[in-house]
């Protein structure tokens, strides 16, 4: 997460979004940023709406525009099926190496997933709590210059970033049936993303 207070603008860092690319280009420019622990840097819009949102109004009298970037959902989901393929997840029960993306994606949409398949929802980390506001600003992962040029404007300096955390490239393939079911399933992810403005 980071906090441009001056500019009154916070962004919420997204798993597998690109966020720690954004965090090392804008660490030094932000008046407030927050790494670790996953738990914090990834907080969720409910949770900065419960503890940092009040933070910022009663002590300072403002309130924060947020901004968040959000990933086609098989992509997404593609992402953390091949960083769970890395090597440090070699024996771990969030290791994706002895499974195809097609049953990731089916264990993924479970009732009950096994660990190597729980890695959130777009949707949920982006639904504000009951009386909680909207993210103000979302942005699509596959149109990154809209948020280059958005926080350049905002921040008053060229914004440049470069990969990182990426994971090695697969081919994934989803059989028919699966992303039909995902799909299905998944209804809120496919709309939110295709709520964003293209």
């Amino acid at each position: 997460m980071l906090v441009f207070f001056k500019e009154r603008l916070v962004f919420l860092a997204v798993p597998k979004t690109g966020s720690t690319a954004y965090h090392t280009a804008l660490a030094k420019r932000a008046d407030l940023v927050i790494t670790n622990p996953p738990e914090l840097k990834h907080a969720p819009l409910f949770r900065y709406d419960r503890f940092v949102r009040p933070m910022f109004q009663k002590v300072c009298g403002v309130d924060l525009e947020t901004l968040a970037v959000v990933r086609e959902p098989i992509r997404w989901l593609g992402s953390w099926y091949r960083y769970r393929r890395r090597p440090f997840t070699i024996g771990k029960p969030t290791s994706t190496h002895d499974i195809s993306f097609d049953e990731f994606v089916s264990s993924y949409i479970r009732g009950t997933q096994p660990d190597y398949a729980q890695v959130g929802s777009q949707a949920r980390f982006l639904t504000p709590r009951p009386g909680g506001l909207p993210v103000t600003h979302l942005f699509r992962y596959d149109q990154i210059d809209r948020l280059d040029a958005f926080l350049s404007h905002r921040l008053e300096m060229q914004v440049e970033t470069r990969r990182e955390n990426e994971s090695p490239s697969l081919n994934l393939e989803l059989s028919p049936e699966t992303e039909q079911r995902l799909r299905q399933k998944c209804t809120d992810e496919f709309a939110l993303y295709d709520s964003i403005g293209r």
